[in-house]
């Protein structure tokens, strides 16, 4: 179906590294409980489930922040769990307590019932997609997303969170194979999920590995960055002639620059621990970097806060501009803002990535 053309395309272009008049930015969780309006709309549907699975209130929520802030992308209201949702594990969500599995997945008996789920399962997910780019109406573009394959195996087999991933990882070193068979059809459920989330309309595609960082070095390559591959190997890489950019965030995955470097995929987004102007010289020209102020910045005054974007703005560097593609950066938080935000000082934050990005352009 056609949908209205693209008023504000400085996300995709800053994506494909391509030259930008100012430095694109969205933040990670950008729709949730910061904002007043989320929180009304979720006592509405009476849950986190029922605010993600009406078509309805997940369009509505996904644009609040941009009726706010003047950001340059909207993503898609989901979670990154609603694919072993799908799976028959039983996904809800306690008040306070976080995401929660009926089942686990840690036998053989457990691995052997699984399956790349019916993707019309999560039809209410494309449905939400398409809904929430009509109703963008060309104004920014949409983002769709999932866990990576070894963040959503470690759901699965803790059965929720974890501090200190004892089950995940007891079975990834006492049975590797079954680890393997879990993270195999987690890649091609992702996969399959994220081009469907294209076909309905997503304008790009963000694969989150949340819990890479927690992998020793050896492992994280094996089980994470090798299923990721897997993922990307899988996806369109453009819709209608239009280029689809992908973008891969692990979370504590800056020890691993190197490896990523040349994955196939656009854009890599970065933690707060990493500076952006050493990964920019390490990935050297093959992506665009997202990324990467401490969320926790957004509880300083917003005087602060301006000095912390332009100390973030400057560690990247000028970014390319003119014709062709060259180093180019997207504005985002190194991980999702927390819910004890100011919604104020998102503003500060977000006029301020635009004031000295533009500055930063025209500087000798």
């Amino acid at each position: 179906m056609p949908f209205a053309p693209l008023q504000n395309d400085s996300f995709l272009r800053a994506c494909l590294r391509q030259s930008t008049d100012h430095t694109p930015v969205w933040l990670m969780r950008q729709a949730g409980r910061y904002l007043p309006e989320y929180c009304a709309t979720r006592a509405k549907a009476g849950s986190f489930m029922g605010l993600a699975t009406n078509v309805d209130y997940a369009t509505e929520v996904t644009l609040q922040p941009l009726e706010r802030y003047a950001l340059d992308a909207a993503i898609l209201f989901s979670d990154i769990l609603t694919v072993p949702d799908a799976m028959g594990l039983g996904l809800s969500f306690q008040i306070g307590e976080g995401p929660k599995f009926a089942k686990t997945v840690r036998t053989e008996a457990d691995v052997a019932t699984l399956a790349v789920p019916d993707m019309d399962k999560l039809r209410y997910v494309f449905d939400a997609v398409t809904s929430i780019r009509k109703a963008l109406n060309g104004r920014v573009p949409l983002i769709g997303f999932s866990g990576s394959p070894w963040t959503l195996a470690c759901y699965m087999v803790e059965g929720g969170g974890s501090d200190d991933y004892r089950a995940v990882k007891s079975l990834m070193y006492s049975r590797p194979d079954l680890m393997h068979q879990i993270l195999a059809i987690n890649a091609d459920s992702v996969a399959s999920y994220l081009n469907a989330q294209i076909d309905a309309g997503a304008q790009a595609v963000m694969v989150f590995d949340s819990w890479g960082g927690v992998l020793a070095d050896g492992k994280f390559q094996e089980f994470s960055l090798a299923y990721t591959r897997r993922v990307l190997a899988q996806l369109k890489t453009e819709k209608d002639g239009v280029k689809i950019p992908r973008i891969v965030f692990t979370k504590g995955g800056g020890l691993w620059l190197d490896d990523m470097k040349d994955l196939d995929c656009e854009a890599l987004g970065l933690d707060w621990t990493v500076n952006l102007g050493k990964a920019r010289t390490l990935v050297g020209d093959t992506k665009a970097l997202q990324g990467n102020i401490d969320p926790n910045v957004l509880f300083a005054p917003p005087e602060r806060i301006d000095a912390e974007v332009a100390a973030v703005l400057e560690s990247f560097g000028k970014p390319h501009q003119g014709a062709g593609t060259g180093p180019t950066h997207i504005f985002n938080l190194g991980h999702g803002i927390s819910q004890f935000t100011p919604p104020e000082h998102v503003t500060a934050l977000v006029n301020a990535v635009h004031a000295h990005s533009r500055r930063l352009r025209t500087a000798a």
